[in-house]
């Protein structure tokens, strides 16, 4: 078979809720309603974690967190596990990364040949939670609600700088690739920071939400008293004490967030402008790491199995998947064998430890039965939790608190839990003994204290004396750029120009 390139964007902290459909008609972002015209849209994708490192290991490798380690944002990404960077690589792609994965460890490419940029955020276990302390907030780095309170215009930010970069190295990568120095197939990633909070926005984009009609929660602020005990520990970690989030906060952190969704859209639309231009053919991938609850419940941010939180977007755009809605709930842990599938590569032998499945059948009308499943096991967390999406049913389980069961399609917003109510016992039943089939919730939270205590151990010493830190430097070789002395300048003019000359 030929084997097909592949252009990825992945985003950070989209909200799923919004794509219901690829992008809701109200979102200005004419570059994804476009690229999901011409997709398999996914309804119901959900994140294997509910935060950025967990979940970006897990829909790099196909595994939960559970598998890979990665159990907050500052666990190590084992070298030993093999990722779709490593998979199609060894098929004979080549593979590149512009952008934020949030690999944390002395590996920072995970199979990719080239890295163009480094990472926004730290590679170290600098941000290691604490479960032998629960409650305690580490300030220095925890969430806290400054990013709403804070939210409005701004022409440049740490996040824009990094995101302007990602775009400019992923278009220049496809120039690269039309140019035809290479004849293996290509895998792209472009992976950005943006609509992550803090949520600041050009004013270009600002003003296209003006007179936005969702820039209120459908669901208002709970009182904390009538929280449940996981959403009551994330309010306490974002220290909502110190805060008075008003109406006009929340308006101003929505529109800025939505402003943020038509930026990612123009940096988009770049890099497809690139590929269009140069006439290369690409699988085109849409994808986010998680959500952001965006002021639902008076929740902000991540760390929650609630839609806003845990549900993502995903279209895939292939000829060898039809356009078209599929409602069957899927997981980001898919993509790694979806990949593989459409290439025609070969996992058989890590297949036995992978927990993601090929969304290729699903995109040409086949259903599936199998439960999605996701894990927490971060800030805010006392004790891993663990879900189960399975049909309509969500079921959420942690060692200290209630079972959960919502009906997802008679209570989108999850505002009824059904799990103490007689009438479904027959389904809280059946969803507990798949949930006790999967995890081992007690070796599970050994796991995690084990790796968080050795983390803190190691932290502490390598920053003590000579520091090296393991952030990723790119190479820009200057001496094979543009035009040197030991090239021949005809050759070089001609072999650089896409297309060639006459």
């Amino acid at each position: 078979m030929t084997q097909p390139n592949f252009l990825i964007f992945m985003v950070d902290q989209l909200n799923g809720t919004f794509f219901p459909d690829g992008p809701a008609d109200w979102l200005h972002a004419p570059n994804l309603k476009r690229l999901a015209a011409r997709s398999t849209r996914f309804k119901n994708a959900y994140t294997a974690s509910p935060l950025c490192a967990p979940g970006r290991a897990s829909f790099m490798s196909g595994q939960l967190p559970s598998r890979t380690g990665v159990y907050d944002n500052a666990a190590e990404f084992s070298s030993a596990i093999p990722t779709f960077a490593h998979h199609l690589r060894r098929a004979g792609y080549q593979t590149c990364l512009s952008g934020k994965m949030h690999f944390v460890g002395p590996d920072q490419l995970h199979g990719f040949e080239e890295r163009l940029t480094t990472d926004i955020y730290p590679a170290d276990f600098g941000w290691t939670p604490d479960y032998r302390k629960p409650g305690e907030r580490i300030e220095w780095w925890y969430h806290n609600m400054g990013s709403v309170t804070g939210a409005g215009v701004a022409e440049i930010s740490n996040q824009m700088e990094y995101d302007d970069e990602v775009a400019y190295h992923a278009t220049r990568k496809i120039y690269d690739l039309a140019r035809g120095n290479d004849s293996r197939p290509w895998c792209l990633l472009a992976s950005f920071t943006h609509p992550h909070d803090p949520y600041v926005a050009r004013k270009k984009y600002w003003d296209l939400y003006e007179d936005c009609a969702h820039l209120m929660p459908e669901v208002g602020p709970i009182p904390y008293e009538d929280q449940d005990a996981h959403s009551k520990r994330i309010l306490d970690a974002n220290d909502r004490d110190n805060y008075n989030i008003t109406e006009d906060h929340i308006r101003r952190a929505r529109r800025a967030y939505f402003a943020n969704i038509s930026y990612l859209d123009d940096k988009i639309g770049e890099v497809m402008e690139a590929l269009e231009a140069t006439r290369q053919d690409a699988t085109i991938l849409f994808v986010s790491d998680h959500g952001d609850m965006l002021g639902e419940r008076g929740l902000w941010f991540k760390m929650s199995f609630y839609e806003g939180s845990s549900r993502v977007p995903l279209m895939v755009a292939s000829p060898d998947m039809t356009p078209g809605l599929v409602t069957d709930p899927v997981s980001n842990i898919d993509i790694c064998p979806t990949l593989c599938d459409l290439a025609g590569v070969d996992m058989s032998e890590v297949m036995p430890w992978t927990d993601g499945q090929s969304v290729v059948p699903l995109g040409n009308g086949e259903g599936r039965d199998a439960p999605v499943a996701m894990e927490y096991a971060a800030e805010a967390s006392y004790a891993p939790l663990v879900s189960l999406r399975y049909g309509k049913w969500k079921f959420n389980r942690c060692a200290l608190d209630p079972d959960q069961l919502f009906d997802l399609d008679a209570d989108p917003h999850e505002l009824t839990d059904l799990a103490s109510d007689p009438a479904h016992a027959g389904t809280l039943s059946s969803l507990q003994a798949k949930a006790e089939a999967r995890w081992d919730l007690d070796a599970y939270d050994a796991a995690v204290r084990h790796s968080q205590a050795g983390r803190w151990v190691v932290y502490e010493a390598l920053r003590k004396g000579g520091y090296y830190p393991w952030d990723y430097q790119p190479l820009q070789k200057a001496s094979e750029r543009y035009m040197r002395n030991h090239m021949d300048l005809n050759t070089l003019e001609e072999s650089q120009r896409f297309p060639r000359g006459e």
